[in-house]
């Protein structure tokens, strides 16, 4: 039995529409549950990445086949089109005819032109990995062929980019090191690039390095120099007592980063989001735990990351609720998208600001 938002509920069979979502009141939440095993890509469904694009419609990816370092996996692709109830049956939107692929990003810049990042895997793990990228013009319809964007071995990409007030965009990506399924490497380092959109040229940023390595950076501007990003820790899945969030700083418009450091935030070495909203308030997806991927859970900073006093569980239970990724929709609500049950569920949670204020959870 699942409990999830304080509230009990057999399983996570429910569907909400558009309908339901834009219906909700200040101070609710509800869960949809997107896709589940019954879907035929293959039981691996993680992680999942959602957008809105300028014509209304939500637009999902995830890679899926038999498993996560399956020989044969691909990126799926399924929208849900403004007003309609029902997601579109996932379809192959990036494969390759000799290689494994990972994590995809969906995501569409302010011009319009939809932005597929996703990994390939060279090798027997992800340290063997580079990124490449499709686009569309046409909302996901039609896709461009596959380019490299960076070739570095063993790098990946796992969260959305974000557009900077000069106009130019910052995509976070990770290299990993270590060459192991279990574990990574200390000198693994977080890094961005960025989209110069006068050039149309992608070019490296300096990198975030920490004593135990950290992947996965998601990254908020908060004045014109000023950004923070938050990033999983590295190391391995054994019990710790000193397992944070990875925390860095950019006083340059993200050009350089400060050394990352362990901040309050606990991490058991799963991903995390970082998202500013439309009000300027920062939000933190993560798991409150350090050792299990439960509770999933909702942190707001209403003073530029100073403090988050706001907290409340989206989910919590038995199962994993892991890799969030959060967007702020056209109608000011907060989607997260998550995966649970062994990978192999993907979920949806829509609330507003409210529903984590009026949290009566106790606060750390």
């Amino acid at each position: 039995m699942n409990v999830i938002a304080g509230k009990i509920f057999l399983g996570l069979a429910f569907l909400l529409s558009p309908l339901v979502w834009s219906g909700l009141a200040a101070g609710e939440i509800h869960i949809e549950r997107i896709f589940g095993p019954e879907v035929k890509t293959g039981p691996y469904k993680h992680p999942a990445r959602m957008t809105q694009f300028q014509n209304g419609d939500f637009y999902l990816v995830y890679y899926g086949g038999e498993g996560e370092y399956a020989n044969d996996t691909a990126v799926f692709g399924s929208r849900l089109k403004k007003g309609e109830s029902q997601w579109s049956p996932p379809r192959v939107i990036a494969k390759d005819p000799f290689r494994s692929l990972g994590n995809g990003v969906i995501w569409q810049s302010p011009d319009g032109l939809v932005w597929l990042f996703y990994v390939v895997r060279f090798g027997e793990t992800w340290s063997s990995s580079r990124v490449q990228a499709k686009v569309s013009r046409d909302n996901a319809e039609t896709w461009s062929d596959a380019f490299p964007l960076h070739l570095e071995e063993g790098m990946m990409v796992c969260n959305k980019p974000i557009v900077l007030n000069n106009g130019n965009y910052l995509l976070p990506l990770y290299r990993e090191t270590g060459a192991d399924k279990e574990k990574t490497g200390a000198d693994c380092t977080g890094l961005f690039l960025r989209f110069d959109v006068k050039k149309q040229q992608w070019s490296e940023t300096g990198r975030i390095r920490s004593v135990t390595g950290n992947i996965q950076p998601a990254v908020a501007q908060l004045t014109d120099d000023h950004l923070v990003a938050y990033c999983r820790r590295g190391g391995d899945y054994e019990p710790t007592t000193n397992g944070y969030l990875v925390r860095a700083e950019s006083h340059d418009g993200g050009q350089t980063w400060s050394e990352g450091k362990n901040c309050q935030f606990p991490n058991p070495n799963a991903a995390v989001d970082f998202l500013k909203l439309n009000n300027g308030h920062l939000l933190l997806i993560y798991n409150d735990s350090m050792n299990d991927r439960t509770p999933l859970t909702a942190a707001i900073s209403t003073d530029n990351d100073k403090t988050y006093p706001h907290r409340r569980n989206i989910a919590i239970g038995d199962f994993d609720y892991a890799y969030p990724i959060a967007t702020q929709a056209q109608d000011g609500k907060i989607h997260v998208i998550y995966t649970s049950h062994g990978r192999t569920v993907i979920n949806c949670a829509v609330f507003d600001e409210a529903w984590v204020f009026e949290s009566r959870q106790p606060t750390k």
